[in-house]
């Protein structure tokens, strides 16, 4: 699996074998096209500040103008921090979604929270996973977040901390944060807060995915707890449905590009122990040859 990293997406368009593959990845493409972040982006006022919330684990950010890079330059940023080769099935992906997430990022109302933070890392484990190196795959992750300006620690961190706490919850429990004491019961809390305040909360696809993954670690499979999880935090249900939605479907979409990779891989790598083999046989042929013409030439 080696050889995956430096397959190029033209690579696969030169024979009719591949097309199959072309045809998936362009369609899991335009699949993840419909995982943009809705945003109205503003360059306001003030510059990055702490929050004083009883959460130590959310930061608001807010820039001016001046501060805020663009795309290019968020773009340029990840690919300074990582400079090998990524397969284009992974890399196609990982542009799209750093361009959307550089625009929720510099929103002016945007604030990280580990909610958030669960669903990116959620996202980001599932389009990577069979990825031919976890090293690669951790400079990966880490020069993406670093891109964006943020802390890939914090964002393990906290992703972590919050799925240990949704293993030990039930479904009852886990919408009962609100009554309760604890780290995570505060960073919900906070998030319900500023879920009611008009433009201080900052919805996004990605903290539906970090509710989906809380939902799943405790078990709860009955519809009517993402409902009531969501009405805890203030959050609309319709958005959470319709955007889990379009997740499921992109890994879908994302599977069957897997293996359409993955079998394209062995066909070539098949062929080259072929070729090797064959280019072996003609060396022994060729040696042999030459052993018998010097005995015949004494």
């Amino acid at each position: 699996m080696a050889a995956v990293t430096s397959l190029s997406f033209s690579a696969l368009v030169q024979s009719s074998e591949r097309k199959a593959f072309v045809s998936s990845t362009r369609s899991f493409a335009s699949n993840l096209d419909g995982f943009r972040f809705r945003t109205n982006f503003s360059y306001d006022s003030v510059g990055v500040r702490s929050s004083n919330s009883s959460s130590r684990m959310v930061v608001q950010c807010m820039s001016t103008a001046i501060d805020v890079p663009t795309v290019s330059e968020t773009k340029l940023n990840f690919l300074k921090a990582y400079k090998r080769p990524i397969p284009s099935i992974y890399n196609n992906v990982l542009q799209e979604l750093i361009v959307q997430q550089h625009l929720m990022r510099y929103k002016r109302t945007y604030r990280y929270d580990a909610v958030f933070a669960l669903g990116f890392v959620t996202v980001y484990d599932q389009l990577m996973e069979g990825y031919p190196s976890d090293e690669d795959r951790d400079a990966i992750f880490q020069a993406y977040i670093k891109a964006l300006n943020e802390d890939p620690e914090q964002y393990r961190k906290d992703a972590q901390s919050l799925e240990e706490w949704a293993r030990a919850q039930t479904p009852s429990s886990l919408v009962e944060f609100p009554s309760r004491e604890g780290e995570v019961e505060g960073i919900l809390k906070d998030i319900a807060e500023r879920a009611v305040g008009k433009g201080s909360f900052s919805y996004s696809r990605f903290f539906a995915i970090g509710l989906f993954r809380l939902l799943e670690l405790a078990n709860a499979t009955e519809p009517t707890i993402l409902e009531k999880l969501c009405a805890a935090l203030n959050i609309n249900k319709r958005s959470v449905d319709r955007d889990l939605d379009v997740y499921r479907n992109l890994l879908s979409k994302l599977v069957q590009a897997k293996e359409l990779l993955k079998e394209y891989m062995d066909r070539e790598k098949k062929k080259r122990e072929e070729r090797a083999a064959e280019s072996q046989k003609a060396n022994e042929a060729v040696t042999k040859c030459l052993g018998d013409y010097q005995h015949a030439g004494q």
